[in-house]
């Protein structure tokens, strides 16, 4: 087993990063455009953020690496988002990242977004991306991934894309992460852990400063108005929600209000002691965007089980 050197694109608040350093990797660069989510990743992971458009980043400026990971901005994908589209050009970012992994030729390649680019054009646009994957030389599998499936407090389906160059032998192909937790548990699967059991161990730490959204609560059926089951996993945490930009946070299931910014990010499974800079407003966006560290965590895992291969990068 072996670490590996990362480069991470639309990297954010450093959610899969914090993962993947867990599982005892290293992150050697970042990009990310958002300056606040920038001094949150700087502040916790470190000083090897850039902040920029990725489209300006020229391929030679970034360092080789063993592996590349992007969560390639997903607005124009979403599924909640109704006026999405082909045409709409915040899914040609995942372009730069074709890009950057044709330059680089990394061994692997991790890629994810949201299970609304699985029907996007009536799936030519995901088969088109999985094309253009393969032409860059990768073989290339996917999956729909629940994270409550893999032990975190939410319901939040995500599609992974997993890249292996073609020249690596089928033995150092990276594979997804065996599920650890399940709706219906087993003697191999745990059960799902609900809201409720984790808000209730987020309760037992010292958070200074907390802040939460004041948008009030009004049950209907509608997103972010369905009152939360304690008994089940979070509904996906939201970048935003209410259709104007601002904060629409997940109603907390004990109370008559929203879950707090560090509350949300528990839930997500950031660490308590987690800082997250902005306003409040960005805070909860730069946490609903993210991936959960617990599942960069498992995928790392995945990662160390590669052994070293004497072929160049």
């Amino acid at each position: 087993m072996s670490s590996k050197q990362i480069v991470s694109l639309f990297a954010g608040a450093g959610g899969i990063d914090l993962g993947l350093i867990r599982s005892g990797h290293q992150v050697i660069w970042a990009n990310d455009f958002d300056l606040d989510s920038c001094e949150t990743y700087a502040h916790n992971l470190g000083d090897h953020i850039h902040c920029s458009d990725i489209k300006e980043v020229k391929s030679n400026s970034i360092p080789d690496s063993d592996l590349i990971v992007g969560g390639f901005p997903c607005q124009g994908f979403s599924v909640a988002n109704k006026f999405r589209s082909v045409e709409d050009k915040r899914n040609e970012l995942y372009e730069e990242m074709l890009r950057i992994i044709q330059d680089k030729q990394p061994k692997w390649f991790i890629a994810e977004n949201v299970s609304g680019i699985l029907s996007l054009g009536g799936g030519e646009v995901f088969q088109m991306i999985l094309d253009d994957f393969k032409a860059a030389g990768y073989r290339v599998t996917h999956r729909l991934e629940n994270m409550a499936d893999f032990g975190v407090a939410q319901k939040r389906k995500r599609v992974v894309i997993l890249g292996t160059r073609n020249d690596l032998p089928l033995d150092m192909t990276l594979r997804h992460p065996d599920p650890t937790h399940s709706k219906n548990p087993t003697l191999f699967m745990k059960k799902w852990v609900s809201m409720g059991e984790a808000l209730r161990a987020f309760q037992k730490f010292d958070v200074p400063q907390d802040v939460a959204s004041k948008y009030k609560f009004v049950e209907r059926n509608f997103t972010g108005h369905r009152r939360s089951d304690p008994d089940q996993p979070s509904p996906t945490i939201l970048a935003r929600g209410n259709g104007k930009g601002g904060v629409n946070a997940t109603p907390h299931p004990f109370e008559e209000r929203r879950l707090s910014v560090m509350e949300s990010a528990h839930i997500q499974s950031f660490p308590h002691t987690y800082i997250f800079k902005g306003s409040m407003t960005s805070q909860y966006r730069q946490i609903g965007n993210a991936i959960p560290p617990m599942y960069g965590e498992l995928i790392g895992n995945e990662i160390l089980k590669l052994a070293s291969v004497a072929i160049s990068a």
